[in-house]
């Protein structure tokens, strides 16, 4: 196992271990952060755990050609069940991903030192979001980095049905049209595959970093 020093260096993501684990520490600084998801890397641990960084092969993706919206969500999106905005509440997106209980989850991944770090990658204009508004309320969303070419997705919320469903499908279309190559969606659930996402090698996840 790498463990990272003050220099700003990651190992190989082929290093990592079969879950995908391949350093242990560092930091969550703005420089570190930015290096990680541009090589195919991100940081995920508990509360009482060190800092983890990851690299999982397979990666799920999402090709936006594969986005799968069902008859109910296109009747959702087309009555305007939802208002759907970006980067209007970044800070009340990921506060509120923060809130969210996970299945087999006893405390958060999310930690006050790791949202502080999104927020100022927010204030520089690499983390972005996406909300999901009913009645004035925000009720889902989701957050992410944006590499320019590839949306490295993080987290996200619902309050109501498809809330976070549709963030998600409004983000995927935009960043089709916008020429983009994939969403980064990690780990497969199946939330995701339900949307059209699917799992990819490392090696094309990463040479699509690169392009």
């Amino acid at each position: 196992m790498y463990f990272l020093s003050k220099e700003l260096i990651f190992p190989d993501p082929d290093e990592a271990d079969y879950d995908g684990l391949l350093a242990i520490g560092g930091d969550l600084s703005t420089e570190r952060l930015l290096l990680a998801y541009q090589n195919g890397i991100f940081p995920w641990f508990d509360e009482d755990d060190p800092i983890l960084w990851w690299s999982p092969d397979p990666r799920m993706v999402l090709l936006f050609d594969n986005l799968v919206v069902s008859k109910s969500m296109k009747s959702i999106l087309r009555k305007g069940i939802f208002e759907i905005t970006f980067n209007q509440d970044f800070e009340g997106v990921i506060s509120n991903c923060q809130k969210t209980e996970r299945k087999g989850q006893s405390g958060t991944w999310l930690t006050d030192e790791m949202k502080e770090a999104y927020l100022e990658l927010h204030r520089l204009g690499y983390a972005k979001s996406v909300e999901t508004w009913q009645d004035g309320e925000l009720v889902g969303g989701l957050y992410g980095i944006d590499l320019g070419h590839v949306f490295c997705g993080e987290s996200m919320f619902s309050k109501v049905s498809n809330a976070s469903k549709a963030a998600f499908i409004t983000l995927a279309k935009k960043l089709q049209s916008e020429n983009y190559r994939l969403i980064d969606c990690q780990i497969h659930n199946d939330h995701l595959e339900s949307l059209g996402c699917s799992e990819i090698p490392r090696a094309l996840f990463i040479a699509a970093l690169k392009l």
